[in-house]
């Protein structure tokens, strides 16, 4: 533990169990003025209520709630969906989009009230101390880190809840939480509890947002989505932020049992980890993109479109948000893009989304070639030519074994 020229510490504060502990820890070990910074990104509103209050019985010397729930859907969220990133084909990186917009107005709270320092309370067995400190790092390297899972000896919820009594800091934190959640406005997740086996099926604790799609409507609807240059911008005819879009369609998504994944995931650090994640409106916003980009991309461009969405799961997954690469990649999307434009009818029933209507001026679908019926445009014998030189290779190699 360095604690040398460490006089105020900005925290990543949530008011919840780890960072009530972690501010008093913090002015026991280091002997310093600690700042708590929350990030308003669309969580629970219940949790933002009281939690200046909260942070200064726990011993901060300030609290700062900061708005960032626009700026995260249209500067992080979107860019990200127009490259099409799903890690490891499932996950739609509903924490690790938001970690690094969170870090960085972090950083933007240290410089402005003088810190020396930044902490976070994420556990060293997770990804997101990585891009915590990745985002430090690449914004503001000077900031000393303090990470206190890393350092303290308090190792369970009891030891953390005992500490706290100890100090009469309220709390209203219990044993009886067994899972562990992370909510903003683009998913939850939910990991712990039963979910530690991956032998045993979740119940109905481990989802918070969606309907179970077995109870949801027995009756499909039906959601407009209007896409302009690869992003969502109006739903069900009506002008919309991003935030707004995300918004309408979270509600929709969720009556119909919409964007619950169960997945076992590689992380970062080596270990797997299961959760249950809910992205209701965002599966919605998938959906839509992916079926003008049907009409509007030509093959290669496509393929292309999928593999920049790997990389982009990856980077992002890994918290590289502020670097070279990530740039680059949404550079070449954003390209892909441009003529990412149309409109498009989706079915929602019973935990399924199909786009079952789009159109779009840019598209290349052409019914005159694709018709089964008579056409006047396609001539089928000229077939034959393009075939024999697309498999002209294999020809060869037949004929060289043949001698």
């Amino acid at each position: 533990m360095q604690t040398q020229g460490i006089k105020k510490i900005v925290l990543a504060y949530s008011g919840g169990l780890d960072t009530s502990a972690i501010i008093p820890w913090l002015k026991e070990n280091y002997g310093c003025e600690v700042v708590a910074f929350v990030a308003n990104v669309g969580q629970d509103p219940e949790d933002l209520v009281g939690v200046e209050g909260k942070a200064l019985q726990s011993g901060a010397s300030e609290c700062h709630v900061v708005d960032l729930r626009e700026e995260f859907i249209s500067d992080y969220v979107y860019p990200v969906l127009q490259t099409g990133a799903l890690y490891e084909g499932t996950y739609l990186l509903g924490t690790s989009m938001a970690r690094p917009i969170i870090a960085k107005a972090q950083v933007e709270l240290a410089l402005k009230v003088g810190a020396d320092a930044v902490c976070h309370g994420a556990t060293g067995k997770g990804n997101d101390q990585v891009r915590f400190e990745s985002t430090y790092a690449a914004l503001a390297p000077q900031l000393k880190v303090v990470a206190p899972w890393r350092e303290w000896d308090l190792r369970s919820r009891e030891a953390l809840l005992a500490y706290l009594k100890e100090r009469n800091i309220p709390t209203t934190a219990t044993l009886e939480k067994i899972y562990s959640r992370d909510e903003n406005a683009w998913h939850i997740s939910t990991e712990g509890g039963v979910l530690e086996s991956p032998w045993n099926a979740s119940n109905k604790d481990c989802w918070v947002w969606t309907t179970d799609p077995l109870e949801a409507p027995d009756q499909p609807e039906q959601v407009t989505v209007k896409v302009e240059k690869g992003q969502v911008v109006a739903v069900n005819g009506e002008a919309l932020t991003p935030f707004g879009c995300l918004e309408k369609l979270n509600v929709l998504g969720a009556k119909h049992g919409v964007g619950r994944i169960d997945i076992v995931e590689n992380r970062l650090v080596g270990m797997k980890s299961r959760g249950c994640y809910e992205t209701p409106g965002g599966t919605i916003m998938v959906n839509a993109l992916r079926a003008v980009e049907q009409l509007v991309l030509d093959r290669d461009s496509y393929k292309w479109r999928e593999q920049l969405g790997l990389e982009m799961s990856y980077v992002v997954y890994d918290g590289r948000w502020f670097t070279p690469l990530r740039k680059s990649l949404q550079a070449s999307a954003e390209s892909l893009a441009e003529e990412v434009n149309g409109e498009v009818v989706l079915q929602l029933y019973k935990g399924q989304v199909s786009a079952i209507q789009k159109k779009s001026e840019n598209s290349l679908y052409s019914e005159e070639f694709a018709t089964f019926g008579e056409d006047e445009v396609y001539d089928h014998s000229h077939a034959g030519g393009f075939i024999r030189l697309y498999s002209l290779s294999s020809r060869i190699r037949a004929l060289k074994e043949q001698k």
